[in-house]
């Protein structure tokens, strides 16, 4: 079952398979603080645990835009190492494309860095497109 994370408990749980994906976030009061900041632009932390355990998770938002009108964001989708191909990101992807159809989305989206070969297959197999390249520059201050 997939889960909103409201709670700093919540939230807290989902740092351990959260940092498999961002390693950055380094300790769970830094990824706390992060998630409640990007909460107040809409970002959304969904989880789905086994047993008493987060094995999934998944930060998204709402958004819209000239290209594809109102759509479901997914930021952040990973997987424990240890629990994939249990159905745990099938799941998190069905529940999160539900939700964007609640909310009045026509679309969802995500990216997906180049290297992450199994993500990419997955992506596909759920019936997923590859639709555009990103492109990035860092700004220096």
């Amino acid at each position: 079952m997939v889960e909103i994370a409201n709670s700093d408990e919540d939230i807290q749980a989902c740092h351990q398979v959260m940092a498999e994906l961002r390693p950055h976030m380094d300790s769970p009061q830094k990824f706390l603080t992060q998630i409640r900041r990007q909460q107040g632009s809409g970002y959304q932390l969904a989880f789905v645990r086994e047993g008493n355990q987060v094995v999934a998770a998944a930060g998204f938002r709402i958004n819209e835009c000239l290209a594809w009108g109102r759509y479901l964001y997914v930021d952040d989708l990973v997987t424990a190492a240890a629990t994939r191909s249990r159905g745990h990101g099938k799941e998190l992807l069905e529940w999160l494309s539900e939700y964007a159809k609640k909310q009045g989305c026509q679309e969802l989206h995500l990216d997906s860095g180049v290297q992450r070969f199994d993500a990419h297959r997955f992506y596909l197999r759920e019936r997923m497109w590859i639709t555009s390249h990103h492109f990035a520059r860092k700004l220096e201050p």
